[in-house]
């Protein structure tokens, strides 16, 4: 009971920061890539010195299969870390977010294509409504600043795109623990960012302030090393209903901090297509509890 407890206490800590990210990201003054290639480099290095640390070791033979879905996953990442980062340059923290998140939405869509799985009537319905909350979110958007909010809207759909990648290829991924998938999978981001980085006008560290140095480290070491490993520690001992109940403490988060402290202004209509969005979204991954004939709880 205390380790489920434990880890449900982790996966909401790690959900509430992950959802702090977008302020962070606003004080770091260089290009969207770059941001993401400094971030894989710190995350790596933290979870790379855990791995010495703890003296858990990588076991290359067994996993040698599966090492092309890992590569082709981190890349997925470090693109989606990309678009994301431009999602938050060109709109609000929070539409960018709900944009993000229609990315479990895409992976029901595109699984019974995939996996040959059924959708269901109640998955039809939740991909339907979560995309009337997309459509909501946009049409708002495009309204302001010459269609500059679409633009971040967009930036955040092909975000949400890339996400849904990693999920799926993480679904065929078997013989690698989470530790060291994330690991791997950050060095293999590092990998594409490093020459995306390179033609894209290179290294802008120098135009950093104490604040903007502050808010990289916080994104790299925090954000995602620290963060990643709470997440990966408590998810296998957290059934999926749970986790993706507290998953959803990310966007709330995001969104608070985004109307109540930057300030940000969401109208009504957002307003309902944020419900759509995470309301259905929620909806469609939980799952209906069997009936017991005997149960004391």
């Amino acid at each position: 009971m205390k380790d489920s407890y434990r880890s449900r206490l982790l996966l909401a800590l790690s959900m509430a920061i992950f959802g702090t990210l977008g302020p962070f990201v606003r004080h770091i003054p260089i290009p969207s890539g770059e941001l993401a290639l400094w971030r894989a480099v710190l995350a790596t290095l933290l979870i790379g010195l855990f791995l010495l640390i703890t003296r858990q070791k990588i076991p290359f033979r067994q996993i040698k299969k599966e090492l092309p879905l890992l590569l082709i996953s981190g890349m997925a990442m470090g693109i989606n870390w990309i678009l994301l980062f431009e999602a938050y340059e060109y709109t609000t923290v929070s539409v960018a977010t709900l944009s993000y998140y229609f990315a479990p939405v895409l992976v029901t869509a595109v699984c019974p294509l995939l996996f040959r799985e059924k959708m269901s009537a109640k998955q039809i319905v939740c991909f339907l409504f979560a995309t009337l909350g997309i459509v909501l979110i946009t049409e708002i958007g495009t309204v302001g600043e010459g269609g500059k909010d679409l633009i971040g809207i967009l930036f955040g759909l092909g975000a949400a795109v890339f996400y849904a990648t990693v999920i799926l290829l993480n679904k065929r991924i078997q013989t690698v623990g989470g530790i060291h998938r994330t690991f791997l999978q950050f060095i293999a981001a590092i990998l594409i960012l490093i020459p995306y980085v390179c033609f894209g006008g290179g290294v802008h560290l120098g135009s950093l302030d104490r604040i903007g140095w502050l808010c990289l480290l916080t994104v790299g070491l925090v954000h995602t090393g620290v963060t990643y490993c709470m997440y990966f520690s408590s998810l296998n001992r957290i059934s999926g209903q749970k986790a993706a109940i507290l998953s959803y403490i990310d966007p709330l988060v995001a969104i608070l901090l985004s109307v109540f402290v930057l300030k940000e202004s969401m109208s009504p209509l957002q307003w309902l297509g944020a419900a759509l969005i995470l309301g259905f979204t929620l909806w469609n991954e939980i799952e209906p509890k069997k009936k017991k004939k005997t149960d004391h709880q």
